[in-house]
């Protein structure tokens, strides 16, 4: 059974993404250290609360609810845990080279 808390999750789709906003999801760098964080990591493993980033619990929403917009992340909640898939081969399929560009791309 869908928690209410995860029924209310919107996750885009890659191929109906448009141009612009794929690049708009991975412009900012602290969505570029979470898509990098997740590229580490297995899929479905990495917690929400496990990211190391200086921004408030409610602006790291808003750039997780960004990344799920885009088509870039997964989120499905395990008891109270929220956890997170990089859609590596569906964001690909829709922009070639796009995700490999900016998970090379050192730094913030």
């Amino acid at each position: 059974m869908t928690s209410a808390r995860a029924r209310g999750l919107t996750h885009g789709v890659p191929a109906e993404v448009s141009l612009q906003d794929a690049l708009a999801a991975v412009g900012d760098p602290v969505r570029r250290s979470i898509l990098r964080s997740l590229a580490e990591v297995p899929e479905w493993t990495k917690a929400c609360g496990t990211f190391d980033l200086p921004v408030a619990k409610a602006t790291l929403s808003h750039h997780f609810s960004v990344l799920r917009a885009a088509g870039l992340i997964e989120q499905r909640d395990e008891g109270p845990r929220r956890l997170n898939r990089l859609r590596r081969p569906e964001f690909d399929a829709a922009f070639p080279g796009l995700l490999d560009l900016v998970l090379s791309h050192p730094g913030r």
